[in-house]
């Protein structure tokens, strides 16, 4: 049915055959047709306070909703601050649209006010960069772009609107709603996959990647169960798993647990599903050598050009992860080794001995054990509660002593990009406002994006963000002391009073410098949370030179000065 409509008209109804509901952005004079149109719409317009946040939401809105992330900024500036969270959802492979608005096309190519050739711009780090110079093709585009961010190897898309285009009057109907493709495992790449399971001595499967479901993620975990299979996940996908499951081994990632990495290394079997097999799963690519493992190599991939792309695995299958977690569930029972077991067994007890409290409290004698504070979480919070966090050494805590209750629970950049944190924390509360929400934050990185806070008390996002207070840029720190030891450079941070600062935003706002306090606050914490639907913070002051569960800055020092660096 055609209808007469503005190009911004056209977008927003555009959206809404999309089923978007959610909208992420910061508001330019280059897109007001789409402000105008969306005020008489039932999607929800997130004013953000920067578009890098604006973009992280959206991410994380993709991760957490399995729909593509929408966020809309304007042209030039607002472009290139949203262009870390592109890169983010490039990396992690998340649904994501980016909208941006764009001079008009009587101005193109003379570097006009704010213009950007944005295929340019992002052209390396999108599936698909376009303009829509006519109002009449904009259910066309939109459309299109729904299927790129969706189909295959989930990832953003970026369209450009010129100013004048919005303005154009064009009649066209809408179209259908988006339809997401996914390839799938042929019956010989089945048969031969089993075939491998079974002549295996010491099979591990890794789990990663995007595109999983509640199903999907059920039925992996029912076929480890009934094969007695190890299943491990990749970098900040830990998620995957229920990590209270039998069967679930730890993650492969930094900081990876050595007995793990050495697993890996002796496995004469490994069934990657769904990981790209990157920098951080493969330990800078020496965990699985690059190109050919010693190790036989299943890579089973939702995107055919990342097979085979650093690795020539033994069986390269191009599926989806419903799909081969559906085709996995019905191909029955293997024939297993009581070998299997037994090495499952001996993993789960290397886990539980890897997740245990670190020595380096007790020997350092530190006011504020930062495993207890995990302990303490998990104990205070349901088991469904998302956890996020974004880049820096506070993250290990996270990440190695938190159990993950299953798909959803963890939000994390595999891009390493700081400044997610707060970020997504907000979006998640905004999805999902019913569930607990915990933010894991440096306190460099919480700097870079914390001024989102504002958000979640403009949309009462009641999520409690920890932030974690040492002092310093903490992992570029460690590094310059191991490669030039006493030799601080460029690391150091002069911080606010982050309790106050919180405070000033209309959050509550608490400060814990020592073991006892920190339960309490938690509680305080959370009874806020759910009594105002506002925000809470609770600032974690600890000793810097505590930089990772296993090491102190004064031991990393003195090794690096013994070997006469």
């Amino acid at each position: 049915m055609l209808k007469s409509r503005s190009g911004g008209q056209l977008v927003v109804d555009a959206l809404q055959v999309h089923g978007v509901d959610t909208i992420f952005g910061v508001p330019g004079e280059s897109y007001l047709p789409v402000l105008d149109a969306l005020h008489d719409s039932p999607i929800r317009f997130i004013i953000n306070r920067q578009e890098g946040g604006a973009a992280f939401m959206a991410d994380a809105y993709g991760k957490l909703t399995g729909k593509p992330g929408i966020c809309f900024v304007t042209r030039g500036p607002g472009a290139t601050n949203a262009s870390i969270g592109v890169h983010t959802a490039y990396q992690d492979s998340t649904a994501m649209i980016l909208f941006i608005g764009q001079v008009g096309n009587d101005f193109v190519e003379r570097e006009a006010f704010q213009e950007i050739d944005y295929r340019r711009m992002f052209g390396p780090m999108a599936k698909w960069v376009a303009q829509i110079d006519r109002a009449e093709r904009v259910p066309e585009y939109i459309a299109h772009a729904f299927q790129v961010a969706t189909s295959g190897r989930p990832g953003p898309v970026v369209l450009a609107l010129p100013e004048d285009m919005l303005a154009q009057v064009a009649e066209v109907a809408d179209t259908r709603h988006y339809t997401p493709v996914q390839a799938c495992a042929s019956p010989q790449q089945l048969a031969q996959l089993r075939s491998m399971l079974e002549a295996a001595q010491r099979p591990l499967v890794l789990l990663g990647g995007s595109g999983w479901d509640q199903a999907a993620c059920r039925q992996i975990a029912d076929f480890a169960t009934r094969n007695h299979l190890p299943m491990a996940c990749a970098f900040r996908f830990q998620d995957l798993m229920d990590n209270a499951h039998p069967n679930y081994v730890g993650d492969v990632g930094i900081g990876v647990n050595p007995k793990l990495a050495q697993r890996f290394q002796d496995a004469d079997l490994i069934v990657a599903i769904g990981p790209r097999l990157g920098e951080m799963t493969t330990g800078g690519y020496s965990v699985l050598q690059a190109p050919i493992p010693k190790q036989k190599l299943v890579h089973i991939h939702s995107d055919a050009l990342e097979l085979g792309r650093v690795y020539q695995a033994d069986l390269m299958i191009n599926s989806g992860m419903k799909e081969i977690a559906a085709a996995l569930d019905g191909i029955g029972n293997l024939e297993t080794k009581s070998s299997w077991q037994a090495a499952l067994s001996t993993a789960k007890t290397e886990l539980a001995a890897w997740q245990s409290e670190p020595a380096i409290f007790a020997r350092e004698n530190a006011p504020l054990n930062l495993w207890q504070v995990v302990q303490d979480i998990m104990q205070a919070t349901p088991a469904d509660t998302i956890i996020t966090n974004g880049a820096g050494n506070y993250a290990t805590w996270a990440h190695r002593y938190f159990r993950y209750g299953g798909l959803r629970t963890q939000l994390a950049p595999t891009s390493g990009a700081m400044g997610y944190s707060v970020p997504s924390g907000v979006a998640a509360k905004i999805a999902q406002p019913e569930r607990t929400v915990i933010t894991f934050a440096g306190d460099g990185e919480y700097m870079m994006n914390g001024q989102e806070l504002a958000t979640a008390v403009q949309y009462g996002a009641g999520v409690i963000i920890l932030v974690f207070n040492n002092g310093m840029y903490g992992t570029i720190r460690m590094h310059q002391e191991r490669e030039f030891p006493a030799r601080v450079s460029g690391t150091e941070l002069h911080n606010p009073d982050f309790a106050a600062l919180a405070r000033a935003y209309g959050a509550a706002g608490e400060t814990v410098s020592s073991t006892a306090e920190f339960a309490p606050a938690l509680q305080r914490a959370l009874e806020h949370t759910r009594s105002h639907n506002l925000p809470a913070l609770i600032e974690l002051r600890y000793d810097g030179n505590l930089i990772t569960p296993g090491a102190t800055l004064a031991s990393l020092r003195k090794l690096a000065q013994e070997a006469g660096k």
